[in-house]
């Protein structure tokens, strides 16, 4: 083929000068197939190189044979002349968007081909469905406003990097994103209803900037998907309430939404911390589902989470503290606004290393603990301080001094064991010590000399055990259910807890093994009901049913049916306990409980992985491994959110109810989508980024 004789003038000087290109035969030269083509002129300059000029602003780039034509693409898409612009209405380009197409013609793969090379082919092109569903999936996970679509740098952008793509409408976008909600919901459904474990629920109560309130409905559970055990965390529902609601409508909307997804008779434990008259809640829900056979007929039906009862044991009992508790505050508050120079001059005279000075916000005890803490960093500079001024009666006394350490020792204890919790996703063995930790040092400081902290640590101690008295039994059954731990946790802290009273200490073992023994007969016995169909049992006496079991007669042929090597295994162990005369068999919580505590590597305690531990041990303890999947899903360690958290902001404020629900659950629901998140399965928004609508917890938090 004779190729185009150079037409352009002189463009440059030396090297660049663009010269004819002789027309010889060249059986190597590549055919220009591509499109864009029709907007630029191949030429070959002196020193041998080609370049492509184009045909509207005259502009050379580069045209080898490695360079492809993507950049070419791109001058056009810039290209501010008329010229481009109604040439761009004619030219029908070939964009690239790759399309997985499950075979070609060739009997290949046909993924498109993402390389700058002139290899265009029908199986790569542009599609305005699968981009407009990306838009409302991007808009949908990241909170973005649905007006963005009519934003005019956004479409700006959007034309420049796709000339193709036609803008949607904001009518559309929420109407796609509620396609997007229906669609996750329906897979979220099928999830639950197949998953072989019970489920947790935790119920938040939230409100809208116009005082609107919502209930948030969130699942807790055991996912087995790709042969690994994960704790998810899934919105279930975010329902409007028309107020005034009584603690009977929460429930009856509770248990509507619960059978609604199918998981009434799933139900293990519910969390309702955040939510308005939660004891009469849980009782009203107990009573209707207690024909679904709840857990222990029920003791095991409400839980607290551990921070919610360190919460309420720190607010509910420092009144007793108020006293010194304002003494400190007006002292820092004095030094803080009038005197800060001649309190930093002191500092550096002592050589104290300079650090925030906190005064106090009202009703968040973190920051009264920042508030002691900072005053006993600098006790020697408030002191001396004080011996400079005359305002005695600002300074604490030494008597003071020696109480507000003690106190401050009590809240940086509570204060550190809360800031261990927030775990994405926690197990509900993670702070069963840290919890009987607490419980001892509460008992020892209620008998502390000094008055004022031994009425603060006597209210807290009762604060605490009637709180923790509700979770302590689920905790303790998670730390049994910890290989590292078993039984020796809670033999170690009780006697602990109970030193002077070993009758209690004794008592209080023997009620949780006991219990856990009658937790783990009723999984056994549900386990033995299902093992008994033919499909799980081989062994019969008649030896020819197991083979019948594996094969059903259909329409004159033989279908195989779901038993497995595992299955026929359990045949072969029933056919020998049976024909084992006088041999005694344990169960598997007796070996579990014989055996010796799990011991990982030096170094890699907190790293230890619990439940890929009952993935790997299923099969040697079967009972044990369901009741783990169960328990271990409640939700005891997650983290409440306050009630600042627990608005709505301005923008989902302004939407009606189904909208806001929508939204917030497809949101949550997309997180850990693999196709929207990327290769590694999770959405990087962890942060609340510009216009996210909703912060959800992302540990559950």
């Amino acid at each position: 083929m004779l190729e185009p004789t150079a037409i352009e003038q002189i463009a440059g000087s030396g090297s660049n000068m663009v010269v004819p290109a002789p027309a010889v035969h060249n059986p190597r030269a590549r055919k220009l197939r591509s499109a864009v083509w029709q907007d630029f002129t191949k030429e070959r300059r002196a020193d041998g190189n080609c370049v492509a000029i184009c045909n509207h602003c005259k502009k050379q780039l580069t045209a080898t044979s490695r360079s492809g034509t993507t950049h070419l693409r791109n001058h056009l898409a810039i290209c501010t002349t008329t010229s481009t612009r109604r040439a761009g209405k004619r030219r029908k380009l070939v964009v690239r968007r790759i399309h997985h197409n499950k075979s070609s013609a060739d009997g290949r793969s046909g993924e498109g081909h993402a390389s700058g090379e002139d290899n265009d082919n029908e199986g790569t092109h542009f599609d305005q469905e699968l981009s407009r569903r990306d838009l409302v999936h991007m808009i949908v996970q990241h909170g973005y406003r649905f007006s963005i679509v009519d934003d005019v740098g956004f479409q700006k952008f959007v034309k420049n990097l796709q000339p193709q793509f036609r803008m949607v409408s904001y009518d559309t976008v929420r109407a796609d994103s509620m396609e997007i909600y229906e669609g996750e919901k329906l897979k979220l459904q099928d999830v639950l209803f197949k998953i072989p474990c019970r489920v947790s629920i935790s119920v938040d109560m939230w409100q809208s900037n116009t005082q609107m309130e919502y209930m948030c409905l969130t699942c807790h559970y055991i996912d087995h998907a790709n042969d690994e055990w994960k704790v998810r965390k899934k919105i279930l529902n975010f329902v409007h309430l028309e107020a005034p609601f009584t603690e009977y409508e929460i429930a009856n909307v509770i248990v509507e939404k619960l059978h609604s997804w199918g998981i009434d008779r799933k139900l293990a434990a519910v969390v309702l911390d955040n939510c308005s008259g939660g004891e009469l809640v849980a009782r009203e829900l107990l009573r209707v589902l207690q024909p679904r056979r709840p857990l222990l007929n029920g003791d095991l039906f409400q839980v607290r989470s551990c921070a919610h009862i360190l919460n309420l044991t720190v607010q509910e009992s420092w009144e007793l503290a108020s006293d010194i508790t304002e003494r400190v505050r007006k002292m820092i508050t004095y030094v803080k606004f009038d005197k800060l120079q001649k309190f930093q001059d002191i500092s550096k005279l002592l050589h104290v290393e300079q650090k925030l000075l906190v005064v106090d916000s009202p009703d968040n005890w973190s920051s009264l603990y920042l508030m002691f803490e900072s005053a006993c960093y600098y006790h020697d500079v408030l002191v001396r301080l004080a011996e400079q001024e005359g305002h005695y009666d600002v300074f604490l006394a030494a008597t003071d001094w020696a109480d507000v350490k003690a106190l401050t020792e009590i809240l940086d204890v509570v204060y550190h064991a809360m800031e261990k919790f927030p775990v994405e996703n926690p197990t509900a063995n993670l702070y069963f010590n840290e919890m009987c930790e607490i419980h001892v040092l509460l008992r020892t400081w209620h008998n502390s000399p000094s008055t004022v902290v031994a009425k603060v640590a006597g209210q807290m101690l009762s604060k605490f055990e009637g709180y923790w008295d509700l979770t302590r039994p689920i905790m303790a059954f998670a730390s049994i259910l910890d290989p590292r731990y078993k039984m020796k946790s809670i033999e170690y802290f009780f006697r602990l807890i109970y030193a002077d009273e070993q009758f209690t200490a004794k008592s209080t073992i023997d009620v949780i093994q006991n219990t856990f023994h009658n937790l783990y007969n009723d999984y056994k016995h549900q386990s033995s009901d299902s093992w008994k169909n033919s499909s799980v049992l081989c062994y019969s006496r008649n030896s020819s049913s197991c083979m019948g079991s594996m094969y059903s007669n259909g329409d004159d042929s033989k279908t195989f049916s779901r038993i497995t090597l595992s299955d026929a295994r359990r045949g072969l162990d029933q056919y020998i306990q049976e024909t084992s005369s006088g041999q005694s068999l344990k169960s598997d919580l007796e070996m579990y409980l014989e055996e010796a505590v799990y011991r990982p590597k030096e170094g890699n305690q907190d790293n230890f992985d619990i439940l890929g531990w009952w993935k790997t041990f299923a099969a040697k303890y079967p009972v044990l491994s369901q009741m783990a999947r169960d328990i271990l899903a409640i939700p005891v360690s997650i983290i409440p959110l306050d009630n600042d958290a627990r608005t709505l902001n301005e923008y989902l404020s302004t939407m009606d109810p189904l909208t806001v629900q929508g939204l917030v659950c497809a949101q949550d629901w997309l997180r850990e989508d693999p196709e929207v998140a990327g290769s590694g399965g999770q959405a990087n928004d962890g942060a609340p980024h510009g216009d996210e609508l909703i912060v959800v917890p992302s540990q559950n938090r």
